[in-house]
Formats: structure tokens, sequence, C-alpha cells
């Protein structure tokens, strides 16, 4: 009894391991207050996510003035270079350290200098990727070709077979 009891303790555990692998993580939303509608879009509001010294990060909506979005009662830039855009809703990555928000192409540009760029990476991972398909297919053809080779010896043994006990059965006609 306390041996199935033991069993069924463990296929449980087993079970709930396969359901937390099975789960997909939560994706990830907009705070409510964070949000910017369509028609507040339309009027220059942006959703401004300020990154904290320590780390923690907070969304608001504000208006953008002049190139300009009042923080903390700190004006910061917000030029067109600064905005990203998460499902169709503006958003710009504001550190409450510096009054220059992040730009997506700055930082780009300077990860090209310093050689810390993916690009080079994806681009030879694409090319690895391409060289495997195509050593897949020549060893394709090649079985394909001794498969073919392999059925043709095949058939020429039946026939020789076969005209061979013709021409023994002719001889022992005679």
């Amino acid at each position: 009894m306390e041996e199935k009891s033991r069993f069924q303790r463990i296929e449980e555990k087993l079970d709930q391991l396969n359901e937390e692998k099975e789960k997909k993580p939560k994706e990830f939303k907009l705070p409510f207050k964070g949000r910017v509608s369509v028609g507040k879009a339309r009027k220059n509001y942006i959703t401004i996510m300020k990154i904290n010294e320590n780390g923690f990060c907070e969304f608001e909506k504000q208006p953008i003035m002049d190139q300009t979005v009042l923080v903390d009662g700190v004006p910061r830039l917000a030029s067109g270079e600064h905005v990203i855009y998460w499902k169709k809703n503006p958003i710009i990555i504001q550190p409450s350290w510096t009054v220059e928000p992040y730009a997506p192409s700055e930082h780009y540009k300077s990860s090209l200098k310093d050689g810390s760029n993916s690009a080079g990476y994806r681009l030879l991972m694409n090319r690895m990727q391409l060289e495997t398909i195509a050593l897949k297919k020549k060893i394709g053809g090649m079985g394909i070709t001794i498969f073919g080779i392999i059925i043709a010896v095949i058939i020429a043994i039946a026939l020789f077979q076969g005209w061979a006990s013709y021409f023994i059965g002719i001889l022992m006609k005679k």
C-alpha cells in the first residue's frame, strides 16, 4: 500500500513538471496608465518608460511640446529618432539620470564601432544553415542514384536468370 502511494506521488510530481514546461510565458502588456490611445497619439501624446536608478520602470503618458517632454518636472528631449513603436504605441525609453533618452539608431551605430553588434553573427549563421541544406541535397541525390543502380542490377539479374532458364529448357528438350 505504501509503495503504490509513493509511485502515485512520483507520477504526480512528474505530471506537474511536464505541465510547467508546457506553459507559455505571458505576453508583456503595457500598464493601462501608460497606454496611448489613437486620439491621444494624434494630440502628440507618447508613452514614457522611465527607468529609475534602482532599475525599476514606470510608465506614464506625456504630451510632446517643442520636441521635449516634461518628466518629473525636468524637460527631456523627445525627437523622432528616440521614438520606438510597440504594437502601434509610441514609446520613449527615458533613463531618470539623463535628459537624453535611449536612441536606437545611435546605439546601433555605437555597437558597430565597438564590435558588439549581432548582425554579423546572424549573417554568418544564415550562411551556415544554407550550406548545411545544400549538403543534405547532395547526399539525397547520391542516395537516389545508388538506390537506382541497385534496382537496375536486381532487374538485370532477374532477367538474366529468366533467360538462362529458358535457354536451359530449350537445350534440355533437344
